[in-house]
């Protein structure tokens, strides 16, 4: 009967020990050097990054904080009340920061990241490569994604709308309640939410930014006195011009342009004023009210649709023209009602 082998391992000797942590010393000894300064390396390279982006992210924050000290300092005033809105800008202004603030971040860490692995002798060749595979790959799954993203951005770095504004978005139209990187929120007329994503957006029409433009067309008889016609708006605009809040609303005279059709049944005079943007709606209405009120002050007659006759232009009645004229079936004997009875057998 054999006896089993002993799986244990010789016992080591004192000289081989000994041998062994010559080598381990002499190992570290000459490769310490290489690790203090691959170690100082990592640590200056995080030190900076982390400073360098605290430092980036607090400058991003205070200029965030002035522009919105800025804009609040100018709300106070009457010109601020018109022109600027500071829940647009407060938004817009938070907006670019996170953006600002996210792409520093991203380039501090990941320049840094680098720096770190190349202080290690790893080869970022294939890192880089795999890197690149897997960005494409992404950008071709969410590719939508990205282009919302993007067109968020240059939406709002080029102020293109804000939250108050009435736009056209073509797929939806409204006024934008909120406005984000990806999606943006409009409320429509009758008061739904539109959630409109951004890069579905082809063009925008922005209707309060700049200035809107008030016209109306009013049609007076081809009789009428063009002077005071012309005298008879002026009046009611300038008395429109000093009421509020269309004093604010209105951002210069009320022109009357002139004659933009002559009939035989009406003239046609159109009168134009700049507003403010998103309020020539309610101008126009409350400027044909006070057109209306001023024409029948001065005997001046509005005109629209089918032409007016008056009593005198009326022509007589002839009394015989609700009078059937005689029909030839009316006599049984007429040729005509003979030709048309049945044949009897």
């Amino acid at each position: 009967m054999s006896l089993a082998a002993d799986p244990s391992p010789p016992p080591v000797t004192l000289d081989e020990a000994a041998e062994r942590a010559n080598d381990a010393a002499s190992w570290v000894e000459q490769n310490w050097s290489t690790w203090l300064n691959v170690g100082l390396q990592i640590l200056l390279i995080v030190v900076v990054a982390v400073v360098l982006r605290i430092f980036v992210r607090r400058a991003l924050t205070k200029l965030i904080e002035r522009m919105n000290r800025s804009v609040q300092a100018v709300e106070g005033t009457a010109l601020g009340g018109l022109l600027v809105n500071a829940e647009r800008r407060r938004q817009r202004s938070e907006a670019i920061g996170s953006v600002l603030r996210s792409v520093a971040s991203f380039l501090i860490l990941g320049t840094a990241g680098l720096m770190v692995l190349g202080a290690l002798d790893i080869n970022l060749a294939p890192l880089l490569a795999s890197a690149g595979v897997a960005g494409v790959a992404l950008g071709f799954g969410a590719r939508n994604l990205v282009t919302d993203f993007l067109s968020g951005v240059f939406m709002i770095l080029e102020d293109q709308y804000g939250v108050g504004d009435t736009v056209d978005a073509g797929v939806a139209s409204g006024e934008v309640i909120e406005v984000g990187l990806r999606v943006t929120k409009l409320r429509g007329d009758s008061g739904e939410i539109w959630y409109v994503r951004n890069g579905e957006v082809k063009r925008i029409g922005n209707l309060s930014q700049g200035w809107a433009t008030a016209s109306v067309d009013v049609n007076v008889r081809p009789t009428e006195d063009l002077d005071t016609v012309r005298k008879t708006i002026e009046h009611a605009a300038a008395g429109m011009a000093k009421d509020e809040p269309w004093n604010e609303r209105l951002w210069g005279p009320v022109e009357v342009l002139g004659l933009t059709e002559v009939l035989l049944d009406r003239m046609t005079v159109s009168v134009s004023v700049k507003t403010m943007p998103g309020k020539a709606l309610g101008v126009e209405r409350e400027l044909r009210w006070r057109i209306k009120h001023a024409f029948d002050e001065a005997g001046i007659r509005i005109v629209g649709g089918l032409p007016a006759q008056t009593d005198e232009e009326q022509p007589a009645k002839d009394p015989t023209a609700g009078i059937a004229a005689p029909s030839a079936y009316a006599s049984s004997t007429s040729p005509q009602s003979v030709a048309a009875s049945p044949l009897t057998k």
